[in-house]
């Protein structure tokens, strides 16, 4: 029983650790794309040197994509191991008692932002790709800002991408403080610190929004 305890821990642990570093690139990924919002000019520069950058493409953006495999695999099977564990299906669950709507649907807000992400890849990171190691284009540092507009012209593809910042928002804010307790920072010298992470929870999804918002009715 310690054995599987231990090991229980380890994987609740580690999904928290992925789920930190995840956090920290969103915040890096929301910063550079708000600068479309107040500078074109600026924006194609930071999205340049992100883009062409050997550190960011050959270290950091593999490990990116780990994270992300990785939380999402390991989220799967956590799920699926509690759901053996209780030995009912989870949309039978009747813990509304002593549990968040949150905690009880993670896996389906999980789902929503994978297929967000996968959106986000198809949009962004494989045209990307395409573009220097297909195509191999002649590098163009003020592209960047035309084919961010050009996204968000559709209002399907806009509506899409703020269904999955306000799934994102929730599984934040239920995450947090899932992470917390995995880390074993749920403590009384936590509180403020849970206050900022609800209100990251809140503001960079809202951000996003923002985001695809403007462009959609600047382009």
């Amino acid at each position: 029983m310690s054995g599987l305890l231990s090991s229980s821990i380890a994987r609740k642990f580690a999904m928290a650790l992925s789920a930190l570093f995840l956090v920290f690139f969103l915040l890096i990924h929301v910063s550079v794309n708000l600068l479309s919002v107040f500078s074109e000019e600026v924006f194609n520069t930071a999205s340049h040197f992100m883009g062409t950058n050997p550190l960011v493409q050959f270290a950091l953006q593999p490990v990116l994509i780990f994270g992300v495999v990785f939380h999402f695999v390991l989220g799967f099977v956590l799920e699926l191991k509690n759901r053996k564990a209780v030995g009912i299906k989870y949309a039978q669950n009747n813990g509304a008692a002593n549990s968040t709507w949150m905690s009880r649907n993670m896996i389906y807000s999980g789902l929503a932002i994978l297929a967000f992400i996968v959106l986000h890849f198809i949009d962004f990171w494989i045209p990307e790709l395409k573009y220097k190691y297909i195509d191999v284009l002649p590098e163009n540092p003020h592209r960047y800002f035309e084919e961010l507009q050009h996204k968000f012209i559709s209002p399907w593809r806009v509506g899409a991408y703020i269904i999955a910042f306000v799934f994102l928002a929730l599984h934040l804010l239920h995450g947090f403080n899932s992470a917390f307790q995995s880390m074993g920072l749920n403590n009384a010298y936590t509180k403020s610190f849970k206050k900022c992470a609800n209100g990251y929870a809140i503001l960079v999804p809202a951000l996003f929004i923002f985001i695809a918002l403007f462009h959609h009715f600047n382009h």
